[in-house]
């Protein structure tokens, strides 16, 4: 936990490094982290090494999650726009984040929308899309069925949080178990009432626990809006025999006012990789339309906005990649239609035709940090290679014309030497 004088954030102003400094820095520490050494050896039937063979390596996917919410699946009302937003989302992710919010999930007792997810999680699982569910508790809103009684609504959201987890083991294996414990009951809610009776710790502690009996190998999430020591605090508090109870941090970054410094980005990755466990970035936005009035009145995206957009996004990204304990991102929302807040956040505007952001984007991801490498085998057979961690296609053709290829997982902290068989 921190100390109660210790500082919080940024060394002081006179030591701060300047936004191209970052990422200078960023792009160095991309290449020291989300890369690694390994070898190409090509063998014949026999087993002998084949010299001045041609290998390709073409990255498939990444291990680090780009991902967006896909709440919009199934719901565009015009056939063509829903297939371009399936296709530009798959084109350009590998997570989505789908929706499990009580109150729209089940809205009739005992009636929760499984179908609709099945179709979504199997629509990932055929486009190679990892999936994860967000949120399984959050005192937002009451399902209008839900009853009075405290240890009725402890024993529902129990029971919600370990039917979910269990019946989805396998297709969901990443969840936002709690969402926003630093500020429960703003939203004047029954939840929100009996969440702070029982006090952040231990509701929070609760659902973690049940959601790791229902799936022990999933990946847990506490998840918040505030970046400052109030949430630091109930993650470092959530331990038992001194273990921590979550499996990875939850940092949303809405930036409807503007962007952060990029400074700041840093500072709260540098802070919360403190506590050991990785970080995901869950719900990012910046809008590329004007606020026309107080609140959140947003109007459509507009040209300038679209390039102030395009600007920022791409180095903060550069910034989560380059961070060694980010393990995720995740926009908010893909599309301006239907997007939180009616905000123009989205990386595709309301008839599904690109921003300049999601060019840019595509830039990089599929682009400067995607391998796509050609060598020949040295005396020995072997390539020495450098590549993202991810799925890689390997194939390699030898002088006489003979050809072998399969997929390997260029993995982080492994030998990374892979063997391609020519007959």
């Amino acid at each position: 936990m921190l100390a109660a004088n210790s500082t919080w954030g940024a060394d002081s102003k006179e030591l701060a490094p300047s936004d191209s400094e970052l990422l200078a820095q960023a792009r160095e520490r991309i290449e020291k982290h989300r890369k690694g050494d390994g070898v190409v050896a090509v063998r014949g039937a026999d087993g002998k090494s084949i010299s001045n063979a041609v290998v390709k390596i073409e990255q498939l996917r990444h291990d680090f999650r780009f991902g967006c919410n896909f709440f919009m699946f199934g719901r565009v009302k015009d056939p063509q726009r829903e297939e371009l937003y399936r296709r530009r989302f798959a084109a350009l992710l590998n997570y989505a984040t789908l929706g499990f919010y009580w109150a729209s999930y089940e809205r009739e007792r005992g009636q929760p929308i499984y179908d609709y997810t099945d179709q979504v999680a199997e629509w990932c699982r055929e486009h190679a899309i990892t999936c994860k569910g967000h949120p399984l508790v959050w005192d937002y809103a009451d399902p209008r069925w839900l009853p009075q009684d405290f240890a009725d609504i402890r024993a529902l959201s129990n029971a919600r949080v370990r039917e979910i987890v269990a019946r989805f083991k396998g297709r969901i294996d990443l969840w936002d178990v709690i969402n926003e414990p630093t500020h429960l009951g703003r939203f004047k809610t029954r939840t929100g009432e009996w969440a702070m009776s029982m006090g952040a710790v231990p509701y929070t502690a609760e659902h973690l626990k049940i959601a790791r009996l229902a799936n022990p190998q999933a990946t847990l999430l506490v998840n918040d809006y505030r970046t400052d020591p109030p949430y630091y605090k109930i993650l470092d508090a959530l331990r038992e025999d001194g273990k921590l109870l979550f499996d990875a941090i939850g940092v949303q970054s809405h930036m409807h006012g503007g962007g952060w410094p990029l400074r700041r980005v840093w500072d709260v990755c540098d802070t919360y990789a403190k506590l050991g466990v990785p970080i995901h970035f869950t719900e990012t936005t910046i809008v590329s339309g004007p606020r026309k009035g107080p609140g959140e009145n947003w109007a459509e995206t507009t040209p300038e906005g679209e390039a102030k957009q395009a600007e920022y996004v791409p180095k903060f990204y550069t910034m989560l990649f380059g961070h060694p304990s980010v393990e995720a991102a995740t926009w908010w929302d893909f599309s301006d239609e239907g997007a939180w807040q009616r905000a123009a956040a989205g990386w595709v505007r309301k008839d599904m035709s690109p921003k300049p952001v999601y060019d840019r984007l595509m830039e990089l991801v599929k682009g400067q940090w995607w391998t796509k490498a050609e060598g020949r085998t040295n005396m020995q057979g072997e390539l020495p290679a450098r590549a993202f961690f991810g799925v890689q296609r390997l194939r390699a053709e030898t002088p006489d014309g003979r050809s072998a290829g399969k997929e390997v997982h260029w993995r982080r902290g492994g030998a990374n030497r892979h063997e391609l068989i020519v007959g």
